[in-house]
């Protein structure tokens, strides 16, 4: 499994990060994403500081935060597996594999589409795409 390293949380190092993307189109979002690939989640102090930068409401930073399911608020175990769930890997079983694998013990998040259709069901494991997807391939 691919392990990410990141920093811990440091206020001084998201307002660099954050001040990046001032002059970006669809900051908010943009600015979300560096948080969490700087620290592994996105810190709740970041969703106010983010909507400061960018002269924005923190509802609706907010929004923008829990639309995007990539996006987590805590720290990950850093050996999520992402089965998707979307309809094409439904018709491939990837509601059996979700439990199978959640009861072997592997930590699961729900996905929709890696655009891997045709080799459902997918799943992904840090950067690595897996088709046809089975238990034993994602142990």
């Amino acid at each position: 499994l691919v392990h990410m390293t990141y920093s811990k949380w440091d206020v001084a190092i998201a307002e660099d990060v954050i001040a990046t993307f001032r002059d970006e189109p669809g900051p908010v979002l943009i600015a979300l994403q560096a948080i969490q690939e700087k620290f592994g989640f996105v810190h709740d102090d970041a969703l106010q500081m983010i909507a400061d930068a960018f002269n924005v409401s923190r509802a609706e930073v907010f929004g923008v935060f829990t639309y995007y399911h990539d996006l987590k608020k805590s720290p990950q175990s850093g050996k999520v597996v992402k089965i998707c769930a979307a309809e094409a890997c439904q018709a491939l079983g990837c509601d059996k594999l979700i439990s199978d694998a959640q009861a072997a013990g592997i930590e699961v998040e729900k996905a929709y589409c890696f655009g891997n259709c045709a080799l459902g069901p997918a799943a992904m494991i840090g950067d690595r795409l897996i088709g046809r997807a089975t238990l034993e391939k994602l142990k």
